[in-house]
């Protein structure tokens, strides 16, 4: 028999991290002297990592010098910001202690920058997340299937669900060639993803851990 994992985005997924993300950013904003933006606009903006969140932050073109600048400040507080507000999804924690239980490997990708990612991760979840990978220079960003295969291979499974909550995440497992849960409870609703080709969608806690079972099955 195969050796099964789940691999799950973070922001939006396991943890509801938008308030301290939110806050990061305009906390950025302010000592750099723009104005600042509203939650939902950072809503919008999250799934390309804190480059991307950054560059569409600002509400003008700044150069490549003065922009990494920029990025690294930010990150630099959100890590050391990132754990105020941000709280795990309802029912999240049961589903990994399932999975546990039934002896699935579990891991985390996500586009936010590797040392929150597992910082994060340790904070929240401790053993119930097998293995974890942030943004890092090293390794292509999703859309790009290389951090999912770079996370399957450190676990040692050759079959997994992907589990995630926005387009990005649809078009990682795709280019993964791994089946796509997507959550209806994250930063993209249910409709938006659908006209991205997500095809099999969680409300909930209950139905997320049916839809993993049923698709592993399959997948086995």
């Amino acid at each position: 028999m195969s050796k099964l994992a789940v691999i799950f985005d973070l922001d939006g997924t396991l943890l509801d991290t938008l308030d301290d993300l939110a806050d990061a950013v305009n906390y950025f904003l302010t000592t750099q002297g723009y104005p600042t933006v509203s939650r939902q606009t950072v809503r919008s903006y999250l799934g390309n990592g804190a480059a991307d969140l950054i560059r569409r932050s600002l509400p003008e073109r700044v150069d490549e010098e003065t922009f990494a600048r920029y990025v690294k400040e930010y990150t630099e507080y959100y890590a050391a910001h990132s754990a105020i507000k941000t709280k795990p999804y309802d029912g999240v924690l049961d589903v990994l202690k399932e999975l546990k239980k039934k002896g699935i490997v579990t891991a985390v990708v996500s586009n936010k920058p590797d040392i929150a990612v597992r910082e994060l991760c340790r904070r929240y979840f401790g053993e119930l997340v097998d293995f974890s990978v942030g943004d890092r220079p090293d390794i292509n960003r999703k859309p790009s299937a290389d951090p999912v295969i770079f996370a399957m291979n450190s676990v040692g499974c050759d079959r997994a669900v992907f589990v995630g909550d926005s387009e990005v995440d649809v078009l990682t497992a795709a280019n993964a060639g791994l089946p796509c849960i997507s959550l209806t409870w994250g930063f993209r609703d249910r409709d938006f993803l659908e006209e991205r080709g997500a095809i099999h969608f969680a409300d909930d806690a209950c139905q997320l851990e049916k839809q993993i079972f049923e698709l592993l099955a399959e997948e086995n």
